[in-house]
């Protein structure tokens, strides 16, 4: 370790000594910016003064915006260096929380499509010994958690971490389907997280502990998201129109795979983001859900039985006829023939 260590130092004095000498001194100021966040130092993360850099170059031009966007990019697929990986992944991070409109756009849109896998690092390993290569399930990982970040934000129709005011009054507006779909992403970002690697013992690391962290603080925000959402459709679900089987059996699974994540979230968060009061409106909202499907089900059973009834109800005795022969109502002004049928020959 102290030989990559060593080896990580020169690397980044090099970077940062050829950035400086750039032609164009605008590009060096944000290759500069974005070195000193992503060095490969391997337990410290990006100090508060080196990340408000970054987010700084977010406040000037759409050019210098995309440079920076750029030159983060480069940085994250350029690398092999878990560490470097990481801190690229949380200068992200950071620039998606508290990053202007302008950065957030030309990440939101880079390089042109987004969706699953978009920042491409599904299959980053760091081959340098054991210890990096267990580091790099981090990245995978934290990687996926970002993607879903951005992801999220597109499906409800803002960042989640933005101090919007009406978010609540959004829930109570949403169709009944589009509430189920909302929720079923938002659940799908908790398994996203709950899916970290298993080497907690990592977290020892400053570095790992800061991503944590980070995806705790997105973890709170999705559970007052989901929290809304949850109780405006325990409202509906008592109201005259209710809610459709299809949709009721959507929002029945998201609950249940989000209360199957409950255990892994606490461990993995120490328990700093137990939130009972939370798990509670997951339980009885689901619990209501299940209760209303039954009667849902039930009573399209009865109505089915019941036109079968019906049906049979129409049929009688006709003691002119043979045993076991049936006579049916009239129907079309005739009366239906029961004799024997002639078979020609």
């Amino acid at each position: 370790m102290a030989r990559i260590k060593l080896i990580g130092i020169l690397k980044d004095k090099v970077s940062i000594l050829k950035a400086t000498l750039y032609i164009n001194r605008h590009a060096s100021s944000v290759h500069v910016a974005v070195l000193r966040a992503t060095t490969h130092h391997p337990s410290r993360p990006p100090s508060e003064e080196k990340i408000a850099s970054v987010l700084a170059l977010g406040h000037s031009s759409r050019i210098t915006a995309c440079a920076c966007i750029e030159a983060l990019m480069d940085r994250l697929h350029g690398t092999q260096s878990a560490f470097v990986a990481l801190k690229c992944l949380l200068t992200l991070h950071n620039i998606i929380a508290k990053g202007s409109f302008i950065l957030n756009d030309q990440l939101a849109f880079y390089p042109s499509f987004g969706g699953h896998n978009f920042l491409n690092l599904s299959m980053f390993s760091d081959n340098s010994d054991l210890v990096m290569w267990e580091f790099s399930s981090w990245v995978r990982w934290y990687a996926g958690v970002v993607e879903q970040n951005l992801m999220v934000s597109r499906a409800i129709g803002y960042y989640l971490n933005s101090s919007k005011k009406d978010k609540e009054e959004k829930a109570l507006a949403l169709l009944d389907s589009d509430l189920a779909v909302e929720i079923e992403v938002l659940v799908e970002f908790v398994v996203r997280i709950c899916d970290a690697p298993n080497s907690l013992d990592l977290q020892r690391n400053n570095l790992v502990y800061e991503v944590v962290r980070a995806a705790g603080e997105d973890y709170r925000s999705v559970q007052r998201e989901i929290l809304a959402r949850v109780k405006e459709v325990g409202d509906r679900v008592g109201s005259v129109e209710g809610v459709n089987s299809d949709e009721l059996t959507q929002l029945i699974d998201a609950l249940e795979r989000l209360e199957g994540c409950k255990g892994k979230l606490m461990l993995l968060f120490l328990n700093r983001t137990r939130n009972d009061g939370f798990w509670d409106t997951v339980r009885e909202t689901k619990a209501m859900l299940v209760e209303t499907k039954k009667k849902k089900e039930e009573k399209s059973l009865v109505r089915f039985v019941g036109r079968d009834e019906s049906a049979e109800s129409t049929q009688f005795w006709n003691p002119f006829l043979e045993p076991g022969q049936l006579l049916l109502l009239p129907s079309g002004g005739g009366w239906l023939d029961f004799g024997p049928t002639p078979i020609a020959v």
